[in-house]
């Protein structure tokens, strides 16, 4: 009898012992950002400049920055073609994007300087720094020697930070991430903290809630700079589901309810291994968003990849750089969005990967088609705390 006790007593540590070992992947996953480590020997050219243009500057931070925050913005601006679109660095090395790909600059900013270019907007996305300590000073000081009268600031999500680190924002109003809202309003007490709005604006100050409202943010500053029928045409584009930018916002952050929830899936559930196909020509928006989308359900991995394991060019010219590769990682899903073109590689990687596609036929979102296919998976529970992380209501 002592012995089937003390074998019983061993299965289940050994069971608690796995469903710890499956839930660790993903936590340690979604809080892991890797460094480039591969060769730098890129072409860097100077892209075009159209001087008749408006100049829509969206800064970089090397050891991380926000996908959406940046990716989002990049497209909605490119796709007015009355814009100027870079996203600039301090150096001439590739960004560590969060979350699943490594993208180059295509300017620095001391570039910027030599060419005498004055932005007319500025984004500044989340640039993995919350605090006034983590800020880089080189980003900080460019905004600032940049920001006149004339020039439009976009803060999206937790860019918030730096946008009040650079001082512009004193006495103006100023929201961020809903469940990071109380963390850096601690750091930052200058600004005009507002909540309950998905985009805050006086004047030619912006910021965002978080990460999905980027959409918002960037909708509502070239309407402002462009007129209704120029913002009408990207709402179409995108197939936004409003016909102007959504202000009503609930800033709601995470329940004990929301945490047992994502417990419960990452230890319970399986935890996928899931890929992103880079293609040449990618649309920008639906990549960031799929990704962005993706990364919180808390996957074992999430990682992009091209078919030769080569660095892409996406529909508005940017450079992109996978951060896996397809002849060696076995994946549960392959995520692909030009299905037409695609077909099913012989790698041995994907010989049982689940192919995901996108219908541009549906005319829908592309964040609601991700929930929704999030919520016929786990379930309306947990498709809610994937919209509390993108903070998309």
């Amino acid at each position: 009898m002592r012995n089937k006790k003390t074998l019983t007593v061993l299965l289940v540590i050994a069971i608690f012992t796995l469903l710890l070992f499956n839930a660790c992947a993903p936590l340690r996953e979604f809080g892991k950002s890797p460094a480039y480590e591969g060769d730098n020997n890129f072409t860097y050219q100077l892209p075009a400049y159209d001087k008749s243009k408006k100049t829509v500057v969206i800064v970089a931070n090397h050891d991380g920055t926000e996908l959406f925050d940046m990716i989002a913005p990049y497209y909605l601006f490119s796709a007015t073609e009355k814009t100027n679109v870079y996203i600039a660095a301090q150096n001439k090395f590739p960004v560590v994007v969060k979350k699943g790909i490594f993208l180059l600059p295509q300017i620095t900013f001391a570039e910027i300087d030599s060419l005498k270019i004055n932005p007319d907007v500025i984004v500044i996305p989340y640039l993995s720094a919350a605090d006034s300590l983590q800020q880089n000073p080189v980003i900080v000081n460019w905004i600032q020697k940049h920001y006149s009268d004339d020039t439009h600031i976009l803060a999206i999500c937790d860019g918030a930070a730096t946008a009040a680190a650079t001082g512009i924002f004193d006495s103006k109003p100023i929201t961020a991430h809903a469940s990071d809202y109380n963390g850096i309003k601690s750091h930052f007490s200058k600004p005009l903290w507002i909540q309950n709005t998905s985009v805050a604006n006086e004047g030619n100050l912006y910021s965002t809630a978080g990460v999905s409202n980027a959409a918002e943010g960037s909708l509502s500053v070239i309407n402002k700079l462009f007129g209704p029928e120029v913002m009408k045409k990207v709402i179409e584009d995108i197939d936004y589901p409003f016909q102007s930018p959504k202000m009503q916002h609930q800033s709601n952050t995470f329940h004990f309810s929301d945490k047992t929830a994502v417990g419960k899936k990452i230890i319970f559930r399986k935890n996928k291994k899931i890929g992103m196909l880079l293609q040449e020509g990618i649309n920008e928006f639906q990549l960031a968003a799929i990704m962005d989308t993706y990364n919180r359900t808390f996957p074992k991995s999430i990682e992009s990849f091209s078919i030769d394991n080569a660095a892409i060019h996406t529909k508005y010219g940017l450079t992109i750089i996978p951060t896996g590769n397809i002849n060696t990682t076995r994946l549960d899903e392959l995520h692909v969005i030009d299905h037409a073109s695609f077909s099913k590689p012989v790698q041995p990687g994907l010989k049982h990967s689940k192919i995901i596609t996108y219908n541009d036929s549906q005319k829908q979102y592309i964040i609601d088609m991700c929930l929704q296919r999030i919520r016929s998976e786990y379930g309306g529970k947990f498709e809610n705390v994937v919209k509390l992380m993108l903070d998309y209501n």
